[in-house]
């Protein structure tokens, strides 16, 4: 028998930022209910999902910053989804700012779980490509200032099995980096979970912005192919705050074909029956990692970071 697991991509509306925490909870508990109609076991929603992407404000008082950030999760305001999660036998992967104290001191990072049918967190990540830049740069329309308030993950990407599969997940900018699906392909993984808030417009390359959606398929489309995974992505989108973000949340299979996508730039639940015996067909032959890689002749990968061309 193949191993289906039905997935939503839970896409969302703007989140503005006089938007409460428990009015979010309430359309994501709503995405869950009509996911769980559909009989899915699995609803991803966007990178931040709980509020507004904050990162697009400079400011130097870091309590302002630290008020969308999670220092519980579950939260008094966030339980509402887990227990729904529980009541409905449906799992979920969530996006938030997490405000931790790890060795000694308060760290915040960019970071996402799956929780499984139970309620309960099986597995987190903390986003590590991250984009923008960490000093106020007032000649943007917005800023995205994801170097200034968080750190860069400590958790690499971790995949574990997970409802019947082998799960891992990004964020956002982590999926233009064949790098981070290949360290989890590298694990056998069988379905990566996205969450991502993109504007379209991109201050210092502006000349991209009529391919924002392009670029998007492109780098999820050939991730899944290249390490025969399944893909889904999930978007934060529309005018927020008067910033336009990308929609088009899909699902993508190893093929590389999207089998799945939204229409619309609001909430919108986006689902596929995902064959996760469909991988074998690429990870036994094509990309067969065993028989075909070289990584003698990748060492500079992780040996350099900056490009150096010939003389």
């Amino acid at each position: 028998m193949s191993r289906i697991l039905t997935v939503a991509a839970a896409q969302l509306g703007p989140i503005q930022r006089a938007d409460t925490r428990a009015s979010v909870v309430r359309r994501l508990c709503d995405l869950l209910r009509q996911a769980a109609g559909h009989g899915c076991d699995l609803v991803v929603f966007p990178e931040l999902a709980l509020t507004t992407f904050f990162p697009r404000w400079y400011t130097e008082d870091q309590t302002e910053i630290d008020a969308f950030f999670e220092t519980a999760l579950p939260s008094a305001e966030t339980a509402p989804l887990f227990a729904l999660a529980g009541a409905l036998k449906v799992g979920f992967c969530l996006g938030y700012a997490e405000l931790v104290e790890e060795d000694g001191r308060l760290r915040r990072f960019n970071t996402s779980v799956i929780v499984d049918k139970s309620g309960e967190i099986v597995l987190k990540y903390r986003k590590i490509h991250l984009p923008g830049h960490a000093e106020h740069e007032p000649w943007r329309a917005f800023q995205h200032l994801e170097k200034r308030y968080f750190e860069v993950g400590n958790l690499n990407w971790p995949v574990r099995r997970i409802m019947g599969g082998v799960l891992g997940m990004a964020i956002c900018n982590d999926r233009r980096w064949p790098e981070t699906y290949r360290v989890m392909g590298l694990k056998g993984v069988e379905m990566v979970l996205i969450g991502y808030n993109t504007p379209r417009h991109n201050p210092p390359a502006p000349d991209h912005d009529r391919l924002s959606e392009f670029h998007n398929q492109l780098s999820m489309q050939a991730g899944a192919y290249q390490n025969g995974t399944w893909v889904v992505g999930a978007a934060k989108c529309g005018v927020e705050e008067g910033c336009e973000m990308i929609g088009a949340s899909s699902i993508i299979a190893p093929s590389g074909q999207i089998v799945a996508q939204a229409l619309t730039q609001d909430d919108e639940l986006v689902l596929a029956r995902c064959d996760l015996d469909m991988c074998a067909s690429y990870k036994e032959t094509t990309f067969n990692f065993a028989k075909h890689r070289q990584p003698e002749a990748y060492r500079l990968i992780v040996e350099q970071t900056g490009a150096i061309a010939p003389e």
